[in-house]
């Protein structure tokens, strides 16, 4: 049996090399998957830099991925060897009031399984079997990797509580903006605009459903909000950025009493706010941390084939080299929207001949 396998690790600032990493015994309910594909978020590209605000060098990376069952603990009853699956990656405690009270995103001690030092890069990755989620046939590996964000935005439409007809400004347009696009949508917002800065990616939110999308190198996104609401402003925008810019600026865009949703990590701690439009506007302003029991509507929404999933990837690397994908998505003018790592090597080297089985 394998005592380790190879993991691509950020050893510094822009630096990914694969380091043999042990492989250790299945604990009863531990399943060992075959990972396929991982996807690269953008707390990937934060670990990258070495400016993560949870993790520093030398650390896995990776956390987005699926893959098929190959090994299974004695103890495992709800997976069997052959089945494809996805991975929530978290880690927690399950003691404390939140866990026991099922807000198992809100844990004390909740952490990821990158900080405990499996990433996803890697051949092979070991999860219990709780969190691990059944792939349904019409659900291809690269969408099941891309599970994971979109929990991430079902659980930030969920957490704007919006109402049937709500108009929406989503400020980001990466993989996080533009998924929270079509699911703001599918949640009855109407009207639903995009901010970003890449035209590649401007284009691609047009083409899933926005209203309209501003260019926010080159116009004010305020003044556009604004000027589209007939000067009330929107009822629910989302950050999904991590800057203080995109954060004012969303609040600023924020009809009265409306709502706006932090998903975006921010690199620095602490940002200065406008905390006078809080009073004057009565607006509200929420977090949104990762998923809780969100896995399981994003699956039902990709099987019911109501999200254009798969359509936000831009490119596929195979898993050697996944340095040049990373840089490629730090390039100024980068074309990359979402970059998949094909992470099982014969499915890499065969290239669209296996596509249809990602």
């Amino acid at each position: 049996m394998m005592r380790s396998r190879p993991m691509a690790i950020v050893t510094a600032p822009a630096e990914i090399s694969f380091e043999e990493v042990p492989l250790p015994p299945l604990a009863p309910t531990d399943v060992m998957i075959r990972v396929k594909v991982a996807t690269i978020c953008g707390s990937d590209l934060h670990l990258f830099k070495g400016k993560h605000p949870a993790a520093q060098p030398p650390v896995p990376v990776g956390h987005e991925l699926a893959g098929e069952v190959v090994a299974v603990g004695d103890e495992v009853t709800r997976l069997a060897l052959h089945d494809r699956v996805a991975v929530e990656p978290v880690v927690v405690c399950g003691v404390c009031a939140f866990c026991q009270r099922g807000d198992y995103h809100l844990c004390r001690n909740i952490s990821f399984q990158y900080r405990q030092g499996q990433g996803a890069l890697t051949p092979y990755y070991i999860a219990d079997q709780r969190w691990l989620h059944r792939l349904p046939d019409s659900i291809s590996y690269i969408e099941g990797a891309l599970l994971e964000p979109l929990a991430v935005c079902v659980h930030a439409v969920r957490r704007a509580e919006s109402a049937l007809g709500d108009r929406a400004v989503i400020f980001g347009d990466g993989a996080i903006g533009l998924l929270t696009l079509q699911v703001a949508r599918l949640a009855g917002m109407t009207t639903v605009y995009l901010v970003g800065k890449k035209e590649a990616r401007l284009d691609m939110a047009r083409s899933l459903g926005a209203a309209a999308v501003v260019d926010g190198l080159k116009e004010d996104p305020v003044a556009f909000i604004q000027a589209e609401t007939g000067g009330m402003g929107v009822e629910r925008a989302f950050e999904a950025v991590g800057r203080r810019q995109t954060l004012v600026q969303a609040l600023r865009a924020l009809k009265k009493g409306g709502t706006a949703v932090l998903v975006g990590l921010f690199e620095q701690p602490e940002v200065a706010l406008p905390v006078n439009l809080f009073v004057q506007k009565e607006i509200t302003l929420t977090g949104s941390q990762g998923y809780a029991w969100d896995f399981q509507r994003a699956i039902e929404i990709v099987e019911a084939g109501q999200m254009k999933l798969s359509a936000i990837v831009s490119h596929q690397f195979p898993l050697r080299e996944v340095q040049q994908a990373f840089e490629l998505l730090l390039e100024p003018n980068s074309p990359a929207v979402k970059v998949a790592i094909l992470v099982d090597e014969e499915d890499a080297e065969n290239g669209k001949r296996k596509r249809r089985d990602l």
